[in-house]
């Protein structure tokens, strides 16, 4: 083998996800059970579901990454796991299960930062997958997700400079938020995507936080905007019933809106992050990240300034146990070692 081959669980919210990486890049098994159908119901995670939710599934996704990779222990050099930040109780069940595995068995045992594997996941190659060239350092990563909306900047591997994180909601929990005033699905950002590829007119415009010179973002105002717009929106349709739906035309207009305002910030602040710290590359990541219409954006800004952009593919970018793996397998590498009695650290950050 390349490099160590790590058995890498995550379960900081509402995935359950069980990987074995090696070398920090080659995927061997990456299985995961996801709750989305189970929160569906209430339009959010409710945490002590979720935690409950990992405990019937952990063994299950457990067992079939282990099948699937056709390795055996002697061939794990380490166990991983994410330690923070996210859901006390879904992260106990993830650390405790990832414990159990390395005393057993006689493993090293490395805690993994949640958003660190979030970035890591761009360093990530698919069975078969042809290797490709790694993120150039110095780098710009934005990770982008339902709790965390942050830019960072990095000169080598496992140093991070804070750039801007978001001063209040994430762009993940508003797309969620504007999902659920548009009465639309859970979860709200592949919705409000499908909804705004049927915009035609493109002249719904939201307001923009730019917040000065900042790298920062900040959503919470953009959500109020999108109400009071949801709200006009129904009025001049007539509607008077919570229940009775918006036309599908007026539905994709502000869907496509609201998308436009938070690509807009995001790709903005990004490429000049990126070009103000002299960045060889961007690295995108995040369940954000899936969204096509930021990807293709960002990758065409980020190309007019002569930087590629690496982002894995969506399934990389939502909560998963392989990005866990790339981390621990660095971290590792480096000689961190966790103790047995580490414990969850729900708000965890990645750089001050």
């Amino acid at each position: 083998m390349s490099g160590p081959l790590v058995l890498a669980i995550e379960s900081s919210c509402d995935e359950t996800g069980v990987a074995l990486v090696e070398g920090g890049s080659r995927i061997h098994a990456n299985v995961v059970a996801s709750q989305v159908a189970l929160h569906a119901p209430s339009g959010g995670i409710v945490p002590e579901v979720a935690a409950r939710a990992h405990l019937r599934w952990i063994l299950p996704v457990l067992d079939e990454a282990w099948s699937s990779a056709g390795v055996s222990w002697d061939d794990v050099g380490a166990v991983a796991v994410t330690r923070g930040p996210g859901l006390a109780g879904s992260l106990l069940v993830g650390i405790n299960v990832a414990k159990t595995l390395a005393w057993v068995h006689d493993k090293p045992f490395v805690g993994v930062n949640h958003l660190e594997g979030h970035v890591y996941a761009a360093w990530l190659r698919d069975p078969g997958q042809a290797e490709g060239e790694p993120p150039p350092f110095p780098l710009v990563a934005l990770v982008v997700s339902g709790g965390h909306t942050f830019l960072v900047e990095m000169q080598d591997h496992l140093t991070y400079r804070l750039l801007g994180q978001t001063v209040d909601d994430a762009a993940g929990e508003a797309f969620d938020k504007v999902g659920r005033l548009l009465d639309l699905p859970y979860p709200g950002g592949p919705e409000i995507q499908k909804a705004a590829e049927g915009a035609t007119r493109h002249d719904t415009r939201f307001p923009r936080a730019w917040l000065g010179d900042s790298y920062d973002f900040s959503f919470s105002g953009l959500k109020t905007a999108a109400r009071r717009t949801v709200d006009a929106a129904r009025a001049d349709a007539g509607l008077r019933e919570p229940e009775e739906p918006l036309p599908h035309v007026v539905t994709a207009e502000l869907a496509w809106g609201f998308q436009d305002a938070v690509v807009d910030v995001l790709v903005s602040k990004t490429v000049r992050a990126a070009r103000e710290s002299g960045a060889r590359s961007i690295v995108l990541g995040g369940g954000v990240a899936a969204n096509s219409v930021l990807r293709t954006r960002l990758a065409g800004e980020a190309e007019a300034i002569g930087v590629p952009l690496i982002v894995p593919r969506p399934g990389l970018c939502t909560d998963n146990g392989a990005m866990i793996g790339a981390a621990g397998a660095r971290r590792f590498l480096a000689g961190e070692r966790s103790g047995l009695d580490l414990e969850a650290t729900p708000s965890l950050p990645l750089a001050r």
